[in-house]
């Protein structure tokens, strides 16, 4: 199978979410959610609550989210089974696993398909270092998403 330049760009964006830095401050993670959804009011939600909280940061801050967006693979929040956006799942899993303290979700209307739901909230449970997502206990939190 020949190599295509898509193919060679997507092999690449792989290898940056498994080996890129992840790494963030204690309490400062933000998370959003518009997997599946119409809009992407909760990313611009997430925006604006890190406009006002400085110190915040979200995976496209970390090296690994700076390098897989120079890449320039477009990304459709209306289509999450897109390959790229399986390798953002795979950032944002490291991601989460490496996090501690409290996590900021936004998350509103999260699709049980989403990434939030499938990657980042069972990584968030499994994390010993998270203890709280939005002020409330991580297990208290999740009960929303698995009833």
């Amino acid at each position: 199978m020949e190599k295509t330049k898509e193919n060679t760009e997507l092999e690449l964006a792989r290898e940056i979410a498994e080996t890129a830095d992840v790494s963030s401050a204690p309490n400062s993670v933000v998370l959003y959610s518009t997997s599946y959804q119409p809009t992407d009011v909760n990313k611009r939600e997430a925006l604006q609550y890190m406009a006002e909280h400085k110190g915040c940061s979200w995976l496209d801050n970390t090296e690994c989210g700076q390098k897989l967006i120079a890449l320039n693979l477009a990304t459709d929040y209306k289509n999450p089974e897109g390959e790229l956006m399986k390798i953002w799942a795979r950032a944002s899993e490291r991601f989460i696993a490496q996090a501690s303290g409290n996590i900021t979700a936004f998350v509103a209307g999260a699709d049980p398909r989403s990434t939030f739901v499938t990657v980042e909230l069972p990584t968030l449970l499994k994390n010993d270092k998270i203890v709280t997502v939005n002020g409330t206990d991580k297990y208290e939190f999740a009960r929303h998403f698995y009833r």
